[in-house]
């Protein structure tokens, strides 16, 4: 696919040399989930690292070639903001996150600890951010899914897919589109019968509809928990490279991601966030084609309030 700005080369590089705690990464078909599915499932595991999920792949692949004492700046939800964080601290860099005010506690606090200076605002942080650079000669503004470098180092999670064979379905929750974009491209190079399924939030539709239209959609407001998929304004990039390499798109409430994260609690032992979660429930509630579905269980950065409901017995 000589129209879409991902290489093919690059991905097997970022393979080689990303940082061993994000990289070959477990994936497994559990036969408890199987069973409360009706269908074979291979999960993938991105939350046994120390941010939690799987952007420290694509971070980590772009900031390895940053100059020391780099000044970072970007805004996010927080897995993209720790991400950020660690690969400063890593690689003697500098880092501003902006979030908004009310990103789950533990990921606002997770992003600190890791040693980013954490600004809280209204709205996203994407506009407090870019002029924070423009205050700041010298910075530079990192944008998830709007990077090559980050779509690359996420695809890498595709090339490990492939080694497990039989693989019909690939299921991938939709955020900024990092994630899809570098997996379907590493995919559709070398198994291009495999479908690509991404899940978007049903509270926050804008990436499923910008897909669809082949243009920016934007949605002025979302309603929903799952904070690493609410996306109001997809980037260009994003709905670029979704519609050049996604087959389909399905949306997930947050009641189906609740489901599906005290299913991974109970059958694989996984506390999910509700992003985490949504190629399961996409898998629950939708008819998934292929004797085998593949998704990437993407974070576990749950908010703290959540955890006894999910830690409840099943009734």
């Amino acid at each position: 696919m000589t129209d879409v700005d991902l290489s093919i080369d690059r991905i097997a590089e970022a393979a080689k040399v990303l940082d061993p705690a994000f990289r070959a990464t477990p994936q497994f078909v559990d036969e408890q989930l199987a069973a409360a599915l009706g269908r074979a499932v291979l999960t993938k595991v991105e939350t046994l690292n120390p941010i939690r999920s799987f952007k420290g792949r694509g971070m980590d692949f772009l900031a390895r070639d940053l100059a020391p004492g780099s000044h970072l700046v970007c805004a996010s939800s927080g897995n993209f903001g720790q991400a950020v964080a660690y690969a400063a601290r890593k690689y003697g860099l500098r880092a501003d996150v902006f979030a908004a005010a009310g990103t789950t506690p533990v990921k606002l606090r997770r992003m600190t600890t890791l040693g980013a200076r954490v600004h809280t605002v209204d709205g996203d942080g994407r506009e407090e951010a870019a002029e924070y650079v423009v205050r700041h000669p010298g910075s530079r503004l990192i944008v998830d899914g709007r990077e090559p470098a980050i779509a690359e180092g996420a695809g890498t999670i595709g090339l490990e897919l492939l080694e497990t064979p039989g693989i019909g379905t690939v299921v991938v929750p939709v955020g900024d589109a990092a994630l899809i974009s570098g997996t379907a491209r590493w995919i559709k190079a070398h198994a291009p019968e495999i479908r690509i399924v991404g899940v978007v939030a049903a509270g926050a539709p804008s990436a499923l509809r910008s897909w669809l239209a082949g243009e920016v959609v934007v949605d002025p407001k979302f309603d929903t928990f799952a904070g690493g998929i609410a996306i109001r304004r997809p980037l260009p990039e994003s709905v670029r490279r979704t519609r050049a390499l996604v087959d389909d798109m399905v949306l997930v409430d947050d009641a189906a991601m609740l489901r599906a994260m005290r299913l991974a609690a109970r059958t694989l032992g996984v506390l999910l966030e509700p992003a985490g979660a949504a190629g399961l429930a996409a898998i629950a509630e939708h008819d998934i084609p292929g004797e085998l579905a593949a998704t990437v269980l993407t974070g576990a950065n749950v908010d703290e309030s959540l955890l006894p409901g999910l830690l409840r017995p099943a009734s």
